[in-house]
């Protein structure tokens, strides 16, 4: 292989990530098995094998439904930032409670067959030309293939071995995967157990997942009409005022065929860029400055503001555009500059900054 494989270095606020998680999991899987038995039927107990695979099955079917959620909100609210930043993470939990859940059904279905245990989930039942019991295994067999894949190939050296358009790609199977978990759910479980309750939980997942990716689209084909309504001549685009900035954050302007610009404003300067990261195509513009570097929001992967370079020894760089200033007015020239172009920063003057 020819990329050279980078060990993961995991900063503190990633272990404190990942233990909240696994607090939150193992509270979760508890609460259920502690629960769910006093609502089932006395008449026919289920067994405690059984209970565990649905709380391990829901737990997982609750936890990507979360994961899809994570996107959306953060572009909505920075609030959710943190949880983007490490949403890896969030998937490769999600695939080893999807993998405990199928390991119990195995183990309590198929674990005396004659055949191999694989063999006869998938020969157990072929009866696909009905609705009331489809096989419907297949579905949560290729939902876990998926995440399993997605687990396996989290870490960047896949992500530069694939290359970022095939990568993205093979992870935006995510949506199918859920597809097929919501059709594994509603062909398996729901058409066994009657409870209300279960079935508020699945609508309501599903409803919220689907809601927020809907209004966030809407939203963004808003910002792009706006964008696409400038004049194709124009040399410079009216975009704001400097007090519209927070500072160490950005602008983000929609401009010519679905492009984005990040400006930011650090101190008293301000410089622009490409709001496309480098590494993952991340919204730099959803981010913020750190240590004198803009720092993407989806992996940390970091530029001068200035130039659009990653600092050394990385060597990713971003296009830049220039800036000017009309008293505290911000006009930006929408024709980039070349990848890793200096630019020198705008500096307005304390009489703009007591403007706002």
């Amino acid at each position: 292989m020819g990329v050279a494989y980078q060990p993961v270095i995991l900063a503190r606020s990633k272990y404190v990530y990942d233990a909240v998680l696994l607090a939150a999991i193992a509270l979760y899987i508890f609460i259920y098995l502690q629960v769910a038995p006093a609502y089932q039927d006395i008449t026919t107990p289920i067994d405690g094998a059984i209970i565990r695979m649905r709380a391990f099955g829901s737990c997982a079917f609750l936890l990507l439904s979360f994961v899809l959620c994570i996107g959306p909100l953060a572009r909505l609210d920075r609030r959710f930032m943190p949880l983007l930043y490490n949403r890896r993470h969030f998937g490769v939990m999600t695939f080893a409670v999807a993998l405990v859940h199928a390991t119990h059904v195995l183990g309590w279905y198929f674990a005396f067959s004659p055949t191999d245990s694989y063999i006869a989930l998938l020969t157990s039942n072929t009866d696909f030309q009905q609705v009331l019991g489809f096989p419907f295994e297949v579905f949560g067999i290729f939902a876990l293939v998926v995440l399993f894949v997605m687990a396996a190939t989290s870490h960047d050296f896949w992500l530069s071995f694939l290359t970022p358009p095939l990568w993205k790609a093979l992870h935006m199977l995510v949506y199918l995967a859920y597809a097929a978990l919501v059709f594994h759910v509603a062909l398996g479980p729901l058409q066994s157990d009657v409870s209300a309750f279960f079935m508020a939980i699945v609508g309501v997942s599903v409803l919220t997942v689907s809601l927020l990716h809907f209004f966030v689209g809407r939203r963004d084909a808003a910002f792009e009409k706006i964008g696409n309504s400038l004049q194709q001549d124009q040399s410079w685009i009216v975009v704001g005022k400097v007090h519209d900035i927070k500072d160490n954050r950005a602008m983000i302007v929609p401009i010519k065929d679905a492009e984005r610009v990040a400006i930011f404003r650090y101190g008293n300067k301000l410089s622009a860029i490409i709001n496309v990261c480098a590494h993952q195509n991340g919204p730099l513009g959803e981010g913020r400055i750190l240590d004198g570097c803009v720092t993407c929001p989806w992996h940390g992967f970091q530029y001068n503001p200035a130039d659009g370079r990653a600092p050394a020894p990385f060597t990713e760089k971003v296009s830049t555009y220039n800036l000017k200033l009309d008293g505290d007015t911000i006009l930006l020239d929408p024709n980039p500059n070349p990848p890793g172009t200096y630019v020198e920063p705008i500096i307005f003057s304390k009489a703009v900054e007591a403007s706002e």
